[in-house]
């Protein structure tokens, strides 16, 4: 479903993706994992098309990044994906069912006659009911992260991408979104990559796993395969040691 093969990109003088390769299937949840900078959140940018690759192709349901020519093109190609932002990125002056359908008219014919509905219908896919009409301010972290995640389902998509979707949490509503991500995977058969620094959430959610490390993909394999592998590098990570071959952090 997802093919990512020599994938680059930098930002002026540094090089941040050196030749990503990764696969997804379908209903595949692929996690990311790596430390911080190493350049996780540029590449989903990079699938959804956000920011354009330097190099490297990205293919999607069996159609190339490359070969989109127009903004119509490259528009269609990103309502295919669900994006969670890593903050959220809900709109203050807006209430939880106008955050919820804001990409419906941008990416979809669906008439504003049933935004509400659709609103109410994916806000109870996340747990949440009855909070329509309340603003951003008026929710607590977890209920944020939450009606974020049902605007990334808003418009069906067929593939998901979250970007540490349990940053700023505490555990137990950490293992809340996880448990969510899950659920969602199970019921609407999504495809899904999620880039996260948090194991706990990478070992639970996950299918495969892909550490990526100076610009590469390092290791890949499944959470047991990643939890055994022998690599100084992933085994620093994952538990979370200052020193090691990844250097100073």
């Amino acid at each position: 479903m997802i093919r990512i093969r020599g994938l680059l990109k930098s930002f002026g003088p540094r090089r941040v993706l050196r030749g990503v390769d990764l696969d997804v299937g379908a209903g595949e949840t692929v996690a990311v994992i790596g430390g911080s900078g190493c350049g996780k959140s540029t590449l989903l940018k990079c699938v959804v098309g956000l920011i354009p690759p330097d190099g490297g192709s990205i293919v999607v349901d069996d159609v190339a990044f490359g070969s989109l020519r127009d903004e119509a093109d490259r528009s269609e190609w990103r309502g295919k994906f669900g994006y969670l932002f890593q903050e959220g990125a809900l709109f203050d002056s807006m209430s939880v069912w106008e955050n919820v359908t804001f990409g419906l008219k941008y990416m979809t014919n669906t008439p504003p006659s049933r935004y509400r509905r659709i609103a109410s219908e994916k806000l109870a896919l996340v747990g949440l009911k009855g909070v329509e009409d309340l603003k951003p301010a008026q929710l607590s972290g977890g209920m944020k992260k939450r009606v974020a995640l049902a605007r990334a389902i808003a418009a069906s998509p067929r593939h998901i991408l979250y970007d540490e979707p349990t940053t700023g949490l505490d555990p137990i509503m950490s293992d809340v979104i996880n448990s969510l991500v899950l659920d969602l995977q199970k019921k609407l058969g999504v495809t899904s990559i999620a880039v996260t620094h948090d194991m706990n959430s990478a070992f639970k959610i996950a299918t495969r796993i892909a550490m990526l490390h100076e610009g590469r993909v390092l290791a890949s394999g499944t959470p047991d395969e990643i939890r055994k592998s022998s690599d100084p590098a992933v085994r620093q990570f994952i538990e979370g040691r200052s020193s090691g071959p990844i250097g100073d952090v």
